[in-house]
């Protein structure tokens, strides 16, 4: 049994559970006398160590394993929750999360014990007990729950009367012949043991280590397939002392004793026998460095170590609902239908072919948009994805800040797609970070100035139209322009002259410059340079955008507009010369025709009024270095493409028409160039770029 297939399951079966713990201890912090969340969080330790043993990971099982423990002396009112648990308790989090992002990395747990978390662990169960901390052991077995009771070889005697067939009396003859013993050993497996096979699989590599099984009651293939109870048997052959094989054995987690004798006399199946044996009961002994044995239970020699070496494993499962996949099933087989007609309507000579295949041209465009949208919604999941692991971080900012913080996230089941919410998470982190650190006053100067001393962070997602707005903000101190303004006078990106007409826009936009910060000193949370530009750009790679609107001593808000997909996209084809370009149909506001006399100057830059607005005009033959029409027409058609409350003008020479493209990455090719976000490959085969109106801009 190869366990690196399981790799993928595991680490996102973690991460789910690692999530739990983590809102279930923070629910602890503000009701810690909750037995439902109490509950709750023992069970999501209980199978996060049930896990990390059937995979192998001992570190990791140990760990949850004496976090398990804890929360059964909570759970038995022997212990309180306080708030050094809790502490602990997120230390304990943190140390698993390591784990499995070094299993995502390498398929391997890494070598940290964490034994200073393990004895702190330990010291809350001691203190109980009224032990002193000296007589803590870090090396406390993860497997000692139920300590097995002494046999008396009654009903525990699996073997005395055993009979073998054929082939198995051969197998222990030759093993006797070479010297071995046979020990006959029956596994006993607590009540609460989910994955009975997986136990069992687990006892059979440990018992491999020192001998060669031989015959397995029930067979092999029943155990594999959970079809015993909670006990199975086998004979084992081996030059070991049958104490050091019941020891590996009940070092299994989950495993409730392990009963084991010599046997000395078998039988053929059918025949009557007497057994001379030496019996010894085992219950799970204090744990010993454990071996890895990597063979199959069914082998019959011991197999070498062997290392899982694997390529790093990450998380690319959606979980999808069966509606979901039933709908697209359903468009797939319209799909065929409408192939295996256009079949038909190719191979006939009728004269009513022209119609009949413009019929199904039209039946077919209809089945692909709606086998598009129904992918689209596969692939969608919500924004509490990312969302929810950020009331943990801002406790921890609380703390570290010395300021109270009231988070309030809304919008939570906004989906997006999955590729975009896999990358928006670090940007809304860094967002809600510069809140806490820089936007949120110290609760004195809070109160001073009549505000609550509990400072507030929201974020609040929302859909509106083929974007997702997420809006991320607080009700602190607001941006200072002024103070910005100095600041880039002091680094000569603007002189004082020109500062003076500056807006407030144009003001804030210099947070967004690499390496502008704002930070008095250099923490661990903000101030080292690495700012808002590492926000933007992150935001503009997922084709969004951000805008922030502040006001001084009442806040900061910064708007983060995203598509809701990043595949396929409605888009709008037009042409520059000969050359055919995309532009996305979520950024066009409307198409003008306007007179060549209608175009003004600003500054000495080519502008339109329209309703009311002035819009600057983008010459897209210029920006792509297209040579200029030998004539100017009378007329030009205008795309006005849109981001946030910005406007501008594409100027281009052909509208052709709305078209839904596949967006096709260009990878390091145009690795320099911002204005082309991608390209697509149109009905003839011709390769169409696409234009990145947020560059434009």
């Amino acid at each position: 049994m190869d366990v690196s297939q399981y790799l993928e399951i595991f680490i996102d079966e973690s991460s789910e559970h690692i999530q739990t713990l983590s809102d279930c201890i923070m629910a602890l912090e503000q009701e810690p006398d909750n037995k439902d969340t109490i509950n709750e969080v023992f069970r999501a330790a209980h199978s996060l160590k049930g896990m990390a043993g059937t995979m192998g990971f001992k570190r990791m099982q140990r760990l949850t394993h004496d976090m398990e423990n804890v929360f059964q002396e909570v759970r038995s009112d022997k212990i309180k929750v306080d708030s050094a648990m809790i502490d602990l308790l997120f230390k304990c989090l943190d140390a698993i999360d390591s784990y499995v992002e070094n299993i995502k990395a390498t398929s391997d747990e890494g070598t940290d014990e964490n034994e200073a978390i393990i004895k702190e662990l330990n010291d809350f169960i001691q203190k109980e007990e009224g032990e002193t901390t000296e007589q803590a052991q870090p090396e406390k077995p993860a497997e000692e729950e139920h300590p097995a009771e002494a046999s008396d070889g009654g009903n525990d005697d699996k073997f005395s009367l055993i009979e073998v067939t054929d082939n198995e009396k051969k197998a222990i003859d030759e093993a006797k012949e070479a010297g071995q013993k046979i020990y006959g050993m029956t596994v006993y497996i607590q009540k609460e043991c989910l994955l009975k096979a997986a136990r069992a699989f687990l006892v059979f590599r440990a018992v491999e280590e020192f001998g060669q099984i031989l015959v397995y009651r029930p067979s092999s293939q029943d155990i594999e397939d959970e079809k015993f109870e909670l006990d199975f048997s086998f004979l084992v052959a081996s030059n070991e002392d049958l104490e050091k094989i019941q020891s590996a054995a009940s070092n299994v987690s989950e495993i409730e004793k392990v009963v084991g004798k010599e046997v000395s006399e078998f039988h053929l199946e059918g025949e009557e026998t007497a057994v001379q044996e030496k019996e010894q009961t085992a219950a799970a002994p204090a744990k010993e460095e454990e071996k890895k044995p990597a063979s199959e239970p069914k082998k019959a020699a011991p197999a070498k170590k062997k290392a899982v070496v694997g390529k790093p494993a990450t998380s690319r499962t959606v979980r999808v609902d069966i509606e979901k996949l039933d709908l697209l099933m359903n468009q797939v087989s319209e799909l065929i239908i409408a192939k295996n007609s256009l079949v038909a309507i190719s191979s006939s000579d009728g004269s009513d072919n022209t119609q009949s295949f413009h019929d199904q041209i039209e039946y077919l465009e209809r089945i692909t948009t709606n086998l598009h949208e129904s992918v689209m919604k596969v692939r969608m999941v919500p924004i509490e994805n990312v969302t929810q692991k950020y009331p943990r971080m801002i406790r921890d900012l609380s703390r570290t800040l010395n300021k109270k913080i009231n988070l309030v996230i809304t919008g939570e089941d906004t989906e997006l797609d999955r590729t975009v919410v896999d990358q928006i998470g670090d940007p809304l982190q860094h967002l809600l970070r510069n809140s806490a650190d820089h936007g949120l006053e110290s609760n004195d100067v809070r109160v001073e100035r009549g505000k609550p001393e509990v400072g507030t962070i929201f974020l609040n997602a929302y859909q509106e139209g083929n974007n997702v707005v997420i809006k991320v903000g607080d009700d602190g101190n607001g941006i200072d322009t002024e103070a910005v303004k100095q600041k880039a006078i002091e680094r000569g990106l603007v002189s004082p002259e020109q500062a003076e007409n500056l807006s407030q826009k144009e003001i804030i936009n210099f947070l967004f410059m690499p390496s502008f910060s704002m930070a008095k000193k250099i923490t661990d949370i903000s101030g080292r340079g690495v700012g808002l530009d590492v926000v933007k750009s992150g935001i503009e790679q997922l084709g969004g955008d951000v805008e922030v609107s502040t006001e001084l001593g009442k806040g900061t808000t910064f708007t983060v507009r995203l598509p809701l997909t990043l595949a396929i996209i409605q888009a709008l084809m037009v042409e520059i010369r000969d050359e055919k370009y995309a532009i996305a149909l979520g950024s066009i506001s409307n198409i003008e025709d306007i007179p060549v006399e209608d175009i003004k100057y600003v500054q000495a830059k080519e502008v339109i009024h329209l309703r009311g607005s002035v819009i600057p005009i983008v010459r897209l033959d210029q920006m792509l270095d297209i040579e200029p029409k030998e004539e100017e027409p009378d007329h030009l058609t205008v795309v006005i493409v849109q981001k946030g409350d910005q406007q501008a003008g594409l100027v281009v020479d052909n509208l052709i028409g709305q078209q839904e493209i596949v967006i096709k990455s260009l990878g390091k090719y145009i690795n320099g160039n911002k204005l082309i976000s991608g390209a697509t490959i149109l009905g003839d085969g011709d390769v169409a770029l696409i234009l990145d109106v947020n560059t434009l801009m």
